[in-house]
């Protein structure tokens, strides 16, 4: 019982001892994380489980040390496979349904006869089927499953549906993700392989002098000397620093993954040229909240509407982002994959762009494939086509705009 899981967190370079492993077991015949703890985490019986409350049990337990906390979660990850629900339904997606045992692929004419459904249809059909189905199932069209044409399940093909404990986008074409996910934070000191983002940057530098009197004044020092027959007389002035104010908005996670670098190397530089940047991190839209820290995305939670407010609108707007993601998330309130948004990302994004006026939205899409994205072109129109790819011309573009 759980020997395989502990051999599997040595096998990932974690320091997890034996004595470590026997009070997590301790934990769980003491019914810890709920009734019968023990048994119900045996593979096999997982149905139903809490998955979350064993992960922080764990974690607890065998980790500790923070820098270690990455190398657990793909751990746990990697054996577990578990799913939690972020629509709000009664009951737990049983693992078995979504064992995977086939993936599909169809041809575009394939794809193209299969039906899409509304948001609506959508959601209370999966309520429906949540409740009727009572057993795996596999490449159909109907139920929860795998391998199949249904709008709910894993590894298969829809235009449009719901994708259910699948370990990453095959088609980016999910309404919503019911998923157990996991967000790293954009490493700040990632050293560059170029200097071209940095020359881009500058283009957005306004230098002014403060603090104290530090540098000297060439100029007026050679003034001063000549004035008072040859004595030395030093001038000194305060320091030149970059007076503009940098507020950077990050999409983080699932699609965005595939450009992690290169957002790494934008906003290594960024910190680098801006003396007076401000970033939070966000997931495919904007929406009632923001976070700094990806681990702790849902316990420190910095509220939109205070972002606002706490920024004067002197402060320079970017957003950094592929806005690929299902229209539904910028336009439809609840659409947004991990929970259900009072209002719709559109209203935030025009919030946003209303208080900052002085606004861009950079994006690691290549260029050649925006006019095949839906969300793009809301995302374009929402920012007046403010949108610009993250290139070396790009980046000038969108830094001159921000200038004017």
């Amino acid at each position: 019982m759980l020997i395989d899981f502990f051999y599997t967190l040595r096998s990932a370079k974690l320091p997890v001892s034996v004595k470590e492993f026997l009070t997590l077991l301790e934990a769980l015949q003491k019914g810890v994380v709920g009734p019968n703890a023990a048994t119900q985490l045996d593979e096999a019986e997982a149905t139903g489980y809490k998955i979350d409350d064993f992960y922080f049990l764990s974690r607890t337990t065998l980790v500790k040390d923070e820098k270690n906390y990455d190398k657990f979660d793909r751990a746990f990850g990697s054996y577990f496979k578990g799913v939690e629900a972020i629509a709000d339904f009664t009951r737990d997606i049983p693992l078995e349904w979504l064992r995977k045992n086939l993936e599909l692929n169809l041809s575009p004419e394939e794809r193209a006869k299969i039906e899409k459904m509304g948001w609506d249809e959508l959601m209370e059909t999966l309520k429906k089927r949540f409740e009727e189905q009572k057993e795996r199932h596999e490449g159909g069209s109907k139920w929860i499953g795998t391998g199949g044409t249904s709008p709910f399940g894993a590894f298969g093909q829809n235009p449009q549906g719901i994708r259910i404990g699948q370990d990453k986008s095959r088609n980016k074409s999910a309404v919503k993700v019911w998923d157990q996910r996991a967000y790293k934070d954009y490493d700040d000191t990632q050293e560059l392989g170029t200097r071209n983002i940095k020359v881009a940057l500058r283009r957005l530098r306004k230098f002014a002098r403060e603090g104290h009197e530090e540098e000297l004044d060439l100029d007026d020092t050679i003034r001063s000397t000549a004035a008072n027959a040859g004595y030395l007389d030093i001038k000194m002035v305060p320091e030149r620093h970059n007076n503009v104010k940098v507020l950077l908005l990050m999409d983080v996670g699932g699609t965005m993954d595939e450009h992690i670098a290169r957002v790494e190397e934008l906003f290594s530089a960024s910190k680098t040229e801006f003396k007076h940047l401000e970033f939070y991190y966000f997931h495919n839209c904007v929406y009632d909240y923001m976070w700094k820290n990806n681990r702790r995305r849902f316990s420190e939670k910095f509220p939109t509407l205070d972002i606002i407010r706490k920024y004067n609108k002197d402060y320079k707007l970017i957003f950094v982002g592929d806005a690929t993601m299902s229209p539904y998330e910028i336009l439809q309130p609840g659409g947004s994959v991990e929970y259900n948004n009072e209002e719709a990302g559109v209203e935030w994004l025009q919030r946003l762009t209303k208080a900052f006026p002085k606004f861009a939205w950079i994006n690691p899409e290549p260029q050649g494939v925006w006019q095949y994205r839906q969300s793009i072109s809301v995302i374009q129109q929402i920012m007046n086509q403010r949108m610009y790819p993250l290139t070396l011309r790009g980046l000038e573009e969108a830094m001159r705009l921000l200038t004017k």
